[in-house]
């Protein structure tokens, strides 16, 4: 986001036109790769029931698998990774602080069994190990 849109502030690409409108091309260019067979990951902002729901049904009427990667992780390993990258940003990355952090954890709809059970078995032993 930040490179299509130098000097946006965190804010902004978070609640502002511009978010919408890339993760839409994103989507548009994922859904057009599950109909050529290819494989997509989507690694961003599926937050609530209703995005991962929107996300699932959309790729199943590719005739793709779906399969969700949750990585639970407590707030403070959390933070202390995102420390540790704030320590050492690439010019034109953009700083995420504890209370940016904080406040996006609590906008986080953590799936339910029932909705994990929507979804399609890991089977990729990868993927397999980060769950």
């Amino acid at each position: 986001m930040h490179k299509l849109y130098p000097g946006i502030s965190t804010p902004e690409a978070e609640t502002g036109p511009c978010r919408g409108r890339v993760e839409t091309l994103q989507w548009q260019i994922a859904l057009r790769a599950l109909r050529l067979q290819c494989n997509v990951v989507v690694d961003w902002g599926v937050w609530s029931r209703a995005e991962r729901e929107t996300c699932r049904e959309e790729a199943r009427a590719t005739g793709a698998r779906v399969v969700l990667c949750v990585l639970d992780v407590p707030f403070d390993e959390l933070w202390d990774r995102v420390s540790r990258r704030n320590a050492e940003l690439p010019v034109g990355t953009f700083d995420i602080s504890r209370a940016d952090l904080l406040r996006w954890s609590k906008l986080f709809e953590p799936p339910t069994a029932e909705e994990l059970a929507l979804y399609d078995r890991q089977i990729h032993p990868a993927i397999t190990a980060l769950t």
